[in-house]
């Protein structure tokens, strides 16, 4: 009790205990530890080469023997010392552990990587930590945050807890802040191969691609066919432009794992992002071949898009759906895979009762609030007024940079950032999460009920923190500019939420609203089992809501701030294409370029479901697709209002 409070009480009282009984082991031991503790390693070393002498088959004496010879600085004989410890129990955790410091000091990395993983894999969970890895489990993720933090400041040096906090920021997508704690973790413990792939994806979202690659490589000379390390890998020189070496990878992997439909799968992956859909189905076939029961093989192939289901694949997906048991979410995915298939063939109903399966079986897979969308939304229109902004006139940034595209999904938001990143002038950044992020940073602590006190936050910045968060979001942004161009697209679809911050920060900003008629959008997000869980998408009453929700919102904003939103409508686009691009291009203060109009010759990554169909020339065929399934969009049309008959003029 004394070893860790008062190392010298502990020594004086060891040595009193010897002086009574010589030899006594255990009192030894507490002596040497004291004197280690106190600096004494000479006596300590002494004290515990006899006792290991007598006790050659103690793991733990070779354990402080090992500790003693580090504090002594005989690294080599510290190594070897914990070597044995491990060898005479190879489930000695603490061993491990120790092992793995000294030899990550010797600089070893790879014996060292090896000696934590098996700290790692022996190791139990902390019980201090137990509650908020439930409340992460169960994304409450402000829940764990908080027991995080508190957890923190009495151990600041716990990797483990700095680890859950970094997933509560990739929960939220905030890559940055996640990045910061996931470093501070791995200098804690560089062996920590959790933490190490953590990063490495952080790092991958944030398109800090060349840093990836070496996280990655030498996680893989620990685990050679582990298959998250090798997509990442794969992903990651795409985006590097070393498309050969990318897809060799990827050879490789299916050459090596011919059986595992996993494999395919990422295969089929790559072979779509890069543009090469007969590649890319052939490998969805081959995940069939493998696993027929595959959902994520089938709904692969329905998010080509241009994809079509042959007989045989109905009747096969239909049989598969037949078995009684189907492991994980393969049943979801052939649910909506089946109402893609069906749609194809003119079988609306049968379709619309497939999607609506797997859609009831998502849904009850998430928490998802509708009334806490709605009272975002009216409290931003409480705040978001134009005396507001016209007292904060001359707020944030003369910068024009950012494009912001804000709307729903499915309503053509990838198609205006395919032709806006075709100017000579603009590069499409993606869905970044910056600005999503700096509210998070500004908003105060939720009040009583637990609600947040977004926007309310933004009403106490004044002229310089405005600034700075500008500042801020373009620093954050950076990355994502590989070209260097003078502008670049934000398509976060959900920062409409955002639009009174983002015009704080940027007043001379672009802000597209891209807008599609409800039915239309509303059904077309039912349809799509998005990669990222959208929680409003999977019933049509709460979709309908949202929309109404989302259009609330935005013409508010037009009534505060006229013209300050340039709106596109997918239909409008579609059938007046170069009328639109020369109003959008207008809007955005750009020089009118043809190559805008032929924006399919963009070879650029799209990493969105709609990537296939923004490599062919607009088409109108699926405007008014949703017409087809109007019969059963009853809940959909009633929580829209008089949206459906005010379109498109709301």
């Amino acid at each position: 009790m004394l070893l860790d409070s008062d190392p010298a009480a502990a020594a004086r009282r060891a040595s009193a205990i010897l002086a009574a009984v010589p030899g006594h082991a255990e009192a030894s031991l507490l002596l040497a530890a004291a004197c280690r503790k106190l600096g004494d390693n000479k006596k300590a070393t002494s004290v515990l080469e006899a006792l290991a002498g007598a006790n050659p088959a103690s793991a733990v004496l070779q354990l402080e023997l090992g500790r003693a010879y580090a504090s002594a600085g005989r690294g080599a004989d510290a190594v070897a010392a914990l070597g044995r410890a491990v060898e005479l129990d190879p489930t000695f955790a603490d061993g491990w552990q120790a092992l793995a410091a000294e030899r990550f000091a010797a600089g070893d990395l790879f014996g060292g990587d090896s000696a934590y993983a098996n700290f790692s894999r022996l190791a139990p969970d902390p019980p201090e930590l137990k509650d908020a890895s439930v409340a992460l489990a169960e994304e409450r993720n402000d829940a764990a945050e908080t027991m995080l933090r508190q957890h923190l400041k009495r151990v600041p040096a716990d990797a483990m807890a700095r680890r859950l906090l970094a997933l509560v920021s990739m929960r939220r997508e905030d890559y940055p802040e996640a990045e910061k704690e996931l470093r501070t973790c791995l200098a804690l413990a560089p062996g920590f191969a959790e933490a190490r792939f953590d990063l490495a994806r952080a790092l991958y979202e944030e398109h800090k691609h060349a840093e990836v690659l070496p996280l990655v490589d030498r996680l893989l000379a620990g685990e050679p066919g582990n298959m998250d390390y090798l997509h990442l890998k794969a992903r990651a020189l795409r985006l590097l432009s070393r498309d050969a070496e990318a897809i060799a990878l990827m050879e490789a992997v299916v050459a090596s794992n011919p059986d595992d439909d996993r494999a395919w799968l990422l295969r089929g992956h790559l072979f779509r992002e890069t543009g090469q859909q007969p590649a890319a189905i052939e490998s969805y076939r081959r995940a069939l071949r493998v696993r027929p029961e595959s959902g994520a093989a089938y709904d692969s192939l329905a998010n080509l898009k241009t994809f079509r289901f042959s007989d045989a694949d109905l009747a096969a997906m239909n049989a598969q759906l037949e078995r009684g048991a189907l492991r994980g979410t393969d049943r979801l995915n052939l649910e909506f895979a089946l109402g893609q298939a069906l749609e194809q063939r003119g079988d609306y109903a049968a379709s619309f009762q497939h999607y609506a399966r797997g859609n009831v079986l998502q849904r009850a897979m998430i928490a998802y609030d509708p009334e806490a969308t709605s009272d975002d939304v009216r409290r931003s229109q409480a705040l978001l007024t134009a005396e507001f902004f016209a007292k904060r006139s001359g707020f944030g940034s003369e910068r024009a940079d950012p494009i912001f595209i804000v709307g729903l999904p499915r309503s053509g938001s990838t198609l205006l950032e395919q032709i806006l990143s075709s100017h000579s002038m603009v590069e499409g950044a993606g869905e970044l999460t910056d600005v999503a992020a700096i509210a998070r940073d500004v908003t105060l602590a939720p009040d009583v009920a637990g609600r947040s006190s977004y926007p309310d936050a933004l009403a106490p910045l004044d002229r310089e923190a405005v600034a700075a968060l500008a500042e801020r979001y373009l620093a954050r942004t950076e990355s994502h500019r590989p070209l260097g161009k003078s502008r670049f697209v934000d398509k976060m679809l959900f920062n409409f939420g955002h639009v009174g911050l983002i015009h704080l920060m940027f007043p001379n900003a672009s802000i597209i609203d891209a807008r599609r008629h409800p039915l239309g959008c509303g059904f077309s997000c039912f349809k799509q089992r998005f990669a990222r869980s959208l929680g409003f998408t999977y019933d049509l009453a709460e979709l309908g809501r949202y929309y109404r929700d989302y259009a609330s919102l935005m013409e508010h904003i037009d009534g505060q701030l006229p013209g300050r939103v340039h709106r596109v409508h997918y239909e409008q686009l579609v059938a007046h294409p170069e009328r639109e691009v020369r109003r959008l291009l207008e809007y955005c203060r750009l020089p009118f370029e043809d190559e805008c109009l032929r924006f399919y010759d963009n070879r650029r990554i799209v990493r969105t479901i709609s990537s296939e169909q923004v490599r062919q020339p607009i088409y109108a065929e699926s405007v008014d697709r949703w017409r087809h399934y109007e019969e059963w969009l009853g809940p959909l049309k009633a929580a829209l209002g008089d949206l459906v008959e005010r379109y498109p003029a709301e």
